[in-house]
């Protein structure tokens, strides 16, 4: 019932945001109406207020209900480009799913941004999933959880940046926090240069085969 076109009211008001505090915004997501579909959405503003990407939601929660049923899913890998790095979006589950950042990096991706309403239950996920997501792409994860309670259950909070090599940078506690944090691109290009597994992905792989007797 609350769905938005996409640049309606939430647009506005993040857009006017970005540009009062000359920053590069990521405004979490909105629930967009689009063509008579619903799309978990999100939107990243440049510092002048102008949309520098937006991003449908691929993998959708819900196990057949709730997210699963109402929204659609996203088709597009999203990055945008900030003045020392190019980023990748993606939204909550999404972090489950590791082929959607390999994607992004071959899209040039050096950081993945991330933001969730992650259950306290699976607070343990949250945080390996990140760091394994920095890992494996040797770039930096920037995870935004929420914090206290979304729709009666609790948040697991504990917002993290993560390094290219999975050292974490910044993490916050269950409750609202800020956090800083410095990110050095030249750690992305040096951790890829020094440890290469990237070169070494091998694509296409088949299922094996069953040998009948």
């Amino acid at each position: 019932a609350e769905a938005e076109p996409l640049r309606g009211p939430t647009y506005e008001a993040m857009s006017a945001a970005a540009r009062d505090a000359e920053v590069w915004l990521h405004a979490g997501s909105f629930v967009e109406e689009a063509g008579g579909l619903l799309h978990n959405t999100s939107l990243v503003f440049s510092p002048d207020g102008e949309l520098a990407a937006s991003y449908r939601k691929i993998h959708r929660f819900g196990f057949d209900q709730g997210e699963a049923v109402l929204m659609a899913a996203g088709e597009d890998l999203v990055t945008f480009d900030l003045p020392q790095l190019t980023a990748g979006v993606a939204t909550c589950y999404d972090l489950r799913f590791p082929e959607l950042f390999r994607g992004l990096v071959d899209a040039g991706a050096q950081a993945f941004v991330v933001p969730a309403g992650w259950p306290a239950r699976r607070l343990a996920h949250w945080t390996l999933l990140a760091r394994a997501r920095a890992v494996e792409n040797q770039a930096y994860v920037l995870a935004c959880g929420t914090a206290g309670t979304h729709a009666g259950v609790e948040q697991a909070g504990h917002s993290v940046v993560v390094d290219p090599w999975g050292e974490v940078v910044a993490e916050a506690g269950a409750g609202e926090e800020t956090l800083r944090a410095v990110l050095d691109p030249e750690k992305v290009a040096t951790t890829r240069e020094q440890f290469p597994a990237l070169k070494d992905r091998v694509l296409g792989v088949t299922a094996p085969r069953r040998d009948r007797a």
